[in-house]
């Protein structure tokens, strides 16, 4: 594999790990010629369903977006990338499950904010404002009156 940092050919697995799931493998590896160490995942090649935008697009499976909206709502929290990455598996797990060839992207969104509650209430909060388009203070305070209970 390709050193990320000096592009040499060579590198070296130091370690490999398998997630707690068992859904991927983690590998440390190191170059053979800067010998920085980065970090590699292996899991299985599978077909995500289309997601059928509001507007009635179809557009691939990202997974990319999918990290992107976490990563907007955890940032600056206390949750680590680990996390982020299991919550993420256990959606993909939950699409491949519907066994459909086409989901709605409303039903990806609610899959997020119940990832999100159980990893962070305050960004839960925050993708939820964005998610169902809180117009005023009373959206927020309904929301966070909810996660109280």
């Amino acid at each position: 594999m390709k050193c990320p940092f000096c592009s040499h050919l060579e590198t070296q697995v130091v370690e490999t790990r398998v997630s707690e799931d068992g859904v991927f493998i983690r590998r440390r590896r190191q170059c053979g010629a800067c010998e920085k160490r980065f970090t590699t995942y292996e899991r299985p090649e599978v077909s995500f369903p289309a997601i059928v935008k509001k507007d009635g697009r179809r557009i691939e499976y990202d997974r990319g977006k999918l990290l992107a909206s976490f990563n907007l709502a955890l940032r600056k929290r206390p949750v680590s990338t680990l996390q982020i990455d299991s919550a993420i598996e256990r959606i993909e797990e939950k699409l491949l499950n519907l066994g459909q060839r086409e989901v709605i992207s409303s039903r990806i969104g609610e899959l997020v904010m119940r990832e999100l509650k159980k990893l962070d209430k305050v960004a839960y909060i925050r993708f939820a404002s964005v998610y169902r388009s809180f117009e005023d203070i009373d959206d927020f305070r309904a929301m966070v009156d909810e996660v109280r209970k």
